[in-house]
């Protein structure tokens, strides 16, 4: 019996940043975001040879163990042995079972498009498929953020891990406790449709290590400097301001709140816009975009563009000068999906 998965990646349109521990247990955090046809996919393979075997094609990366039921974390493809472990140990009375993942993603790791998390969701999302576990979206979902960020010890927040589970337009809150609300957005076509035609998702070409930039943003929250908690209050609202504009259609004011939220959130932490960056996003609005934000943990990986859809080839020509690529992507209103192939 085969078992395939996928999960959608996830722009990150507003908040990001409010949904990372210890911010959003002290003060709750806001995020809106939307997935797209980009996904991290996942092929489980029950074997009769007693073997464990992880292949991550996309990644060039290969792992092979005799039946164990724990398998030591030595950064060789970390995340897909610490979801077999929890999954043994949790899920299957500590009874090892052999097994073969093959994975690969859509996105670069380092894309700024939750694309670790979202193949975290996969893959469990494969798991209950072979097992026919009882988890529901909410459970899917914490349990990839608790193998992700407590098992692995990754840094980052919640936000990818539910986004990639419930997928759609999704304003969330994060509060203490690991308590997380989804509230699915219910967005008329028409506004879809103009959004697409008005937004641009480029590759700025460079991978980051989102989780340094989180460590920054952390240390800033813990030693209580004023300008990230001010930068962070003007986030959550400038994510509720979003959804508002987004409900109704109004890409403009979404635009103009978009911009408003890279500003901020360059306050945070040094680390989150670079010279690179800076120019791209210039050149953009010279050749007439609205507004624009890098997308995730900032650095670099994929940034996005709200444009006046007459204006969007010259913004497209500007941004290819740059020597990043120009993604083609539509939103989708799935979230993760499992199938058995007998």
């Amino acid at each position: 019996m085969i078992i395939r998965s996928k999960a959608p990646l996830r722009l990150g349109l507003a908040g990001g940043g409010t949904d990372v521990s210890p911010y959003s247990e002290k003060y709750g955090g806001y995020v809106l975001n939307a997935t797209i046809d980009m996904y991290a996919y996942c092929t489980l393979e029950l074997q009769k040879n007693g073997q464990i075997i992880f292949s991550a094609t996309d990644l060039e990366e290969y792992y092979e163990s005799e039946l164990t039921d724990y398998l030591k974390l030595d950064g060789n493809l970390d995340l897909h042995k610490a979801i077999y472990n929890r999954i043994v140990k949790q899920f299957n009375n500590g009874i090892p079972f052999p097994v073969k993942l093959t994975t690969y993603s859509d996105a670069p790791a380092g894309s700024g498009l939750g694309s670790s998390s979202t193949m975290v969701v996969a893959i469990i999302k494969a798991f209950v498929e072979a097992l026919s576990l009882p988890l529901g979206e909410y459970d899917i979902a914490h349990l990839a953020y608790e193998i992700e960020r407590k098992d692995v010890g990754l840094s980052g927040g919640k936000q990818d891990q539910y986004a990639a589970t419930f997928g759609g337009f999704n304003f969330m809150e994060f509060y203490k406790n690991d308590r997380v609300i989804v509230n699915p957005l219910r967005i008329k076509k028409w506004i879809i449709n103009e959004l697409e035609s008005s937004m641009i998702l480029y590759y700025t070409g460079i991978s980051r290590e989102s989780a340094k930039i989180i460590d920054e943003q952390t240390r800033n929250v813990i030693e209580k400097k004023e300008q990230s908690l001010i930068a962070m209050e003007e986030l959550k609202a400038d994510a509720l301001a979003m959804k508002e504009s987004l409900l109704k259609g109004n890409i403009q004011a979404l635009a103009f709140y978009l911009g408003k939220s890279w500003d901020s959130k360059k306050k945070i932490a040094s680390t989150i816009s670079n010279h690179y960056l800076e120019d791209i996003y210039k050149k953009a609005i010279n050749a007439g975009a609205y507004a624009g934000k890098v997308s995730g943990a900032g650095g670099g990986g994929f940034m996005m563009f709200i444009v006046d859809p007459t204006k969007r080839l010259q913004v497209i020509k500007s941004l290819r000068e740059n020597g990043g690529a120009v993604m083609d992507f539509h939103f989708v209103k799935h979230g993760t999906q499992g199938w058995r192939i007998e």
